[in-house]
């Protein structure tokens, strides 16, 4: 496997962080990672490792404020700030990968992202996997909330209101502590300004999520509680693709990449990708 890392600028000379990973001999496709919220593309690496495997490119990208590229931790200026990098990040891979076919692999917000770049750019990848996504406000959060965060945002868009369930990422305690002792992983809570980035993410969706062809597999952990399992069941009802699987994993957390049935669940990612590289 070869391994490469770069950084190159974005918005007004924003640096970003990328990283990719080869296999030794011909490609069949290639893999865009779009990590969750407050993480970074490295903790997929695992993923990546067992993807190249099996001759796929993977490439990941720290999104801004996140891993090592630059910005003000967990903080966006607007939900652009978040997709640009998106659209010139695989621009790029098609460059490095012209003539196969691309994929997008996308797990929780990174799920969103996913999402809502799919609904907006038809046409411009193969398909995409998409994991534990962030694709619904919190029952728990109520209109009046989000009214409030919309006002916040604007005038003190760096106040910070909402903090990951770090227990509920995995079963596994030893991925609870990686992810804690992690430097690269933001552990406080994210800015008014993200959380309201996400909110426009999550209601793009719901306004034209219906509009999304592309092959889908949908994933969730049955035993979810940062992302209900039920917002995987919505995203699969609202998108028009004739080509769409939902897999909800009974009594798996959050991060299904990260927990002790893994492997299964890698094993279905692939299977999915190797139907769909034609």
């Amino acid at each position: 496997m070869k391994h490469q890392e770069g950084k190159y600028s974005i918005n007004k000379g924003q640096s970003l962080y990328y990283q990719y990973w080869l296999p030794e001999g011909k490609v069949k496709a290639s893999i865009f990672l779009v990590h969750g919220l407050n993480e970074h593309c490295g903790r997929y690496q695992h993923l990546a490792s067992y993807l190249v495997d099996q001759s796929y490119a993977v490439y990941g990208l720290d999104l801004p404020g996140h891993g090592k590229s630059d910005g003000l931790r967990s903080y966006v200026g607007s939900y652009i700030d978040l997709i640009k990098p998106m659209e010139s990040y695989l621009d790029m891979i098609k460059v490095w990968q012209p003539g196969v076919p691309v994929f997008m692999i996308g797990h929780s917000m990174g799920g969103l992202l996913a999402t809502a770049y799919l609904a907006e750019h038809p046409g411009q990848v193969n398909g995409a996997v998409l994991s534990g996504s962030l694709v619904k406000v919190p029952d728990y959060v109520s209109a009046f909330t989000v009214q409030v965060g919309k006002i916040l945002s604007t005038v003190l868009p760096k106040f910070r209101i909402v903090e990951v369930d770090k227990q509920g990422l995995s079963r596994d305690p030893g991925v609870v502590q990686a992810y804690i002792d992690d430097p690269l992983v933001f552990t406080g809570k994210s800015t008014v300004r993200l959380s309201n980035v996400i909110n426009y993410g999550i209601t793009l969706v719901e306004n034209i999520g219906h509009k999304i062809l592309e092959p889908l597999l949908i994933l969730h952990g049955g035993d979810d509680r940062v992302c209900d399992p039920s917002w995987s069941q919505y995203l699969h009802d609202l998108i028009s693709s004739p080509d769409k699987e939902l897999i909800i994993y009974d009594g798996l957390f959050h991060e299904i990449y990260n927990e002790p049935e893994a492997a299964t669940v890698f094993a279905d990612v692939l299977n999915w990708l190797d139907r769909h590289i034609g």
